[in-house]
């Protein structure tokens, strides 16, 4: 949807769900794959220069083959399969094929160490893992220590013990199996995300999650069709995949570029021009890094709109990127929790700093403490209606967090913004200590709990710290146990035991040592008082 102000008022006001009973993402590709079956669904490049291409009805025949064989495999209605896997087709496939067999995904990074893939298997019960080659040492590790049982290895060319070939599932599986029937209210995903205490939760989404981006993130974010080539840089481990690459791309029947490989300024320009990407979506701290680049102007773009998400992002790459491409980059806003809740409609004025406007649909309210609405230029909470479809169903099996999630009237994003008078939405910070590093949601526990157990670690506080380019980075005060000085030594110490016993991108990017932390009289630490400490005097954006 291209903005007019008429236009959106009009939808915000009138705008109604309407989902189909029986909407889900297999029949859909399948849908594509018989309209247009030579379309290209995914265009696919690696660091080394290799390429693919694969259609929709490959994308179709390969899912249909995946999902008979997981059916074969003992796969039920509502059993969950974990995914650890980078950014390849067979991602793809191995989704689509779980839910061919009525199976619930579970996306997890593969940077992820064995407690971290043990724990998400115990929590979602998951019997099954669909893992890439360079990550099946690790989850060897895993083996009796959680529920998993049935291995799935994608990449490998010859046979591994304990494993079963991707390949091998997907050449012999029917191309006609007995498709489980799913409908819009039947799970789809649990994806974990971090909190500020404890574990990451499961959370999870039905198959109407991609109906909702369909009809909110594909038309108000990116105004997206079947005629756009899009790429967004996010990896099939996070809720972003299932935001873009499946909620917004496969739901409209766009192609999409996946590049598996590492950020490059250079190569990723290279890549735009190349397969001449329409839509964009990265991190603020890639737009950050392609600022820095000199003379992008060089590349011939067939940009059309360029997205932002994960973190606030401020005005000195959005003036890069307009001077460069004639592109405006537009931020957008929501959670693993939710479909696209606020963004910068495509068209509409950008205000610095500005999240944008509330999408139509979702019903995004700014509430203070009491769970009353704010009036405008004042801070508030955003928050949602439980009842919206836009917002996740819970979590998987813990009735505990579902009560306190969905407690007093509303969802809690823990997000705080301000409305001016416009109606733009200001984020202001976390209603909670949850970081966001470069398009990384991480919780401080996750952090603390890996530094406490170094020996040289009595007592560690975990909070986000302003870095220019990351927008957020990780910073730990630490309390040293006796007989430890604090050294740049120890520091590489630390930051190299958080990224072995934690995926490593939790680890702590700055760390100073204190003799004591800010406390409550409970003994709680006050991340808070060390958080502003940090922000004073900073402008974030």
């Amino acid at each position: 949807m291209r903005y007019d102000k008429a236009s959106y008022e009009r939808e915000l006001r009138e705008f109604t769900w309407e989902i189909p009973a029986d909407y889900n993402i297999v029949d859909v590709v399948e849908g594509h794959a018989r309209r247009n079956p030579d379309k290209v669904a995914i265009y696919w490049e690696d660091a080394a220069g290799n390429e693919r291409r694969v259609t929709y009805s490959e994308l179709a025949e390969g899912m249909l083959r995946f999902g008979g064989s997981l059916i074969s495999l003992g796969v039920k209605k509502g059993d969950p399969v974990m995914h650890l896997l980078p950014r390849l087709p067979e991602a793809h496939v191995a989704q689509l094929g779980t839910f061919v067999a009525g199976g619930v995904a579970v996306p997890c990074s593969e940077m992820l160490k064995e407690k971290e893939i043990a724990y998400r298997s115990r929590v979602s019960g998951a019997e099954v893992i669909v893992a890439d080659i360079s990550v099946a040492d690790t989850v060897d590790g895993t083996r009796g220590k959680c529920p998993l049982q049935t291995f799935i290895l994608i990449g490998s060319e010859k046979e591994r013990e304990g494993w079963i070939r991707f390949e091998d599932l997907v050449s012999r599986g029917d191309p006609n199996p007995a498709k489980v029937r799913l409908t819009a209210d039947d799970p789809m995903t649990i994806n974990f995300t971090s909190g500020t205490t404890g574990n990451p939760k499961p959370v999870v989404h039905k198959h109407r999650w991609m109906y909702c981006h369909n009809r909110v993130t594909a038309r108000y974010w990116y105004d997206a069709s079947e005629d756009d080539i899009i790429w967004a840089t996010t990896a099939p481990g996070w809720a972003k995949w299932y935001w873009s690459p499946v909620g917004v791309s496969l739901t409209t029947g766009a192609s999409q570029l996946l590049y598996n490989g590492r950020f490059d300024g250079e190569k990723n320009l290279q890549l735009l021009e190349k397969y001449r990407v329409t839509k964009l979506c990265a991190t603020p701290t890639e737009y950050r890094l392609f600022a820095q680049l000199p003379d992008m102007g060089r590349y011939k773009l067939a940009l059309k709109d360029a997205l932002s998400a994960g973190e606030p992002l401020n005005v000195e790459p959005i003036d890069a990127f307009k001077r460069a491409f004639g592109v405006t980059i537009r931020d957008g806003y929501g959670q693993t929790e939710s479909v696209c809740l606020v963004c910068n409609l495509p068209g509409m004025p950008v205000k610095p700093g500005a999240m944008g406007l509330p999408t139509p649909g979702p019903g995004v309210v700014l509430i203070d403490e009491k769970g009353n609405p704010v009036s405008r230029g004042e801070v508030g909470e955003i928050a949602l209606k439980p009842d919206s479809p836009a917002i996740f169903d819970g979590y998987w099996n813990e009735p505990e967090l579902d009560a306190e999630a969905f407690s007093g009237g509303w969802y809690r994003t823990g997000d705080l913004a301000r409305m001016d008078e416009d109606g733009y939405l200001f984020f202001e910070g976390r209603a909670d200590d949850v970081i966001l590093t470069s398009g990384y949601r991480i919780g401080p526990f996750e952090v603390e709990d890996a530094l406490v157990s170094h020996p040289a670690v009595v007592e560690a506080a975990a909070v986000a710290a302003p870095h220019r380019e990351r927008g957020e980075i990780v910073k730990a005060f630490i309390v040293l146990a006796e007989g430890y000085s604090p050294s740049d030594e120890l520091t590489k110490e630390l930051q190299e035991h958080v990224k072995g016993v934690t995926a490593p991108y939790k680890y702590p990017r700055a760390i100073e040592y204190v003799t004591s932390l800010p406390k409550t009289t409970s003994g709680k630490i006050k991340r808070a008082v060390l958080k502003r400490r940090e922000w004073e005097g900073w402008d974030r954006h």
